[in-house]
């Protein structure tokens, strides 16, 4: 008999640790290898752990609902294979890039300011080398509990980590007075943002107001998946400043030649022609034509990607949304877009995406009109600096110049929605993109092959 560790997998390169959700398997039953075990959860998505071998199930170390760090072990399998137990293979790049990966996710938790001292969310390791999982920091933040206090904290983790039973402690325990900030060290005080002046403070605290109700309420609690996109739809109102510019196109050619070749399409490349990825190609070619669009903002620096990574907004059965990334779309043809798109939206509505199927976009589009929707006003996913919303196709009548004279005439048209970061996108620039969205779709040519 022969003893198979079963290991926290790793999920991405942001991610830490994962919270199990259920466990699919009891003590003493048998595994074949591939079958999934557990269920576990992320930030980013929810995935299954498979069994690495054949055996029975031995021994549970973490119960469900715990959250559990990156490589460590859950599991001990029972092999009939001889030989001594399997260690655990240790990290790649050891200490050092775990702790590269939780400075990376510190940074991405989002902000909610505070009343007490600075947000624990822009945290990074401190001078002896002490960090700060996204879950405490989550729970500082939400609790009020500054960056000094949390430094003060005793932690009973490896290493002196703080873990989230020392914090929900603490929690219990806090009492209104926070407790004294401790003398910061000299090279650590060099490198902190300097205070903002008066004029210009941070947001007063979002504490809840209660509001009272009348008649019959059903409460109804937030999923996971829910709550993290109410978090981040909060902070990207919070960290860019929206703006959304609208155009409408005559799109009654484009709608002309994809009814004339959709079916020889699936029959051709067993895909289905969508607008969405027609959409996307134009989108790509205005990128390229304007790269300021393609980016992010870090402090005072612009951020222009080379790589153009295409989100698109895929609507779940519960009516939940995700966020699949065509990575390098630019390079792919229409077709290529097509199969890639078709993929992504099946497996994100089957909860099978990889944990890097959700990361690394540099621009969104949601097709709205899905919904029967004319248009919108999307938010922008951070780090991105603008999406898209396309609207629903829609039969009007139309001016139309002629030769002989203008006419009255049933056209094809659709609307465009731009929602753009006025921090770096001025309206010339984000009003000129969406024109030029629609100017290629409105001049589409006919005879295009697929």
């Amino acid at each position: 008999m022969a003893k198979v560790e079963l290991v926290m997998p790793k999920m991405g390169e942001s991610i830490i640790e994962a919270t199990i959700l259920k466990w699919t398997k009891a003590v003493g039953e048998d595994i074949e290898q591939e079958e999934t075990v557990l269920e576990i959860a992320t930030d980013k998505v929810d995935s299954e752990v498979p069994a690495p071998a054949d055996g029975k199930l031995m021994e549970i170390l973490f119960e469900e609902g715990a959250v559990v760090p990156v490589g460590e072990v859950i599991a001990i399998i029972e092999t009939e294979s001889v030989g001594g137990d399997v260690p655990t293979p240790p990290s790649k790049n050891g200490q050092q890039k775990q702790a590269e990966e939780i400075a990376a996710v510190a940074a991405e938790v989002p902000f909610q300011p505070v009343a007490a001292g600075p947000s624990p969310t822009a945290a990074q390791p401190i001078a002896e080398g002490r960090f700060y999982s996204p879950l405490v920091l989550n729970i500082a933040r939400k609790e009020g509990i500054s960056m000094t206090e949390l430094e003060q904290l005793p932690g009973t983790g490896r290493g002196g980590r703080v873990t989230k039973k020392d914090i929900l402690g603490y929690v219990e325990t806090r009492t209104a007075t926070p407790a004294q900030p401790a003398a910061t060290p000299q090279k650590v005080a060099a490198k902190a943002a300097p205070a903002p002046k008066a004029k210009a403070a941070a947001p007063a605290t979002t504490t809840e107001k209660k509001f009272s109700h009348s008649g019959p309420i059903e409460i109804v609690e937030m999923d996971r998946m829910r709550r993290l996109i109410a978090e981040n739809m909060v902070y990207s109102k919070h960290i860019s400043a929206h703006v959304t510019s609208f155009v409408e196109a005559d799109v009654t050619k484009l709608v002309l030649w994809r009814k004339r070749v959709k079916d020889e399409f699936q029959r051709q490349y067993g895909e289905k022609l969508t607008y969405t990825p027609i959409f996307i190609q134009a989108v790509i070619k205005a990128l390229r034509e304007h790269p300021m669009v393609n980016s992010s903002v870090e402090g005072t620096n612009i951020l222009v990607k080379k790589d153009i990574n295409i989100g698109v907004a895929v609507a779940l059965p519960n009516d939940n949304l995700i966020v699949p990334v065509i990575k390098n779309a630019d390079h792919l043809n229409l077709p290529g877009l097509a199969a890639k798109l078709n993929d992504l939206a099946t497996r994100a509505r089957e909860n099978k995406l990889k944990p890097d199927e959700l990361e690394g976009g540099t621009y969104t589009v949601s097709n709205v009109g899905t919904f029967g929707n004319v248009m919108g006003t999307p938010v922008i996913l951070q780090p991105q600096v603008a999406i898209m919303a396309t609207g629903a196709i829609r039969k009007l009548p139309a001016v139309v110049e002629t030769p002989e004279g203008d006419v009255i005439a049933i056209r094809q048209r659709m609307y465009l929605s731009h929602s753009y970061d006025h921090r770096i996108i001025d309206g010339a620039l984000g009003g000129r993109f969406v024109r030029r969205v629609a100017d290629i779709l409105e001049a589409w040519d006919p005879e295009t092959q697929i």
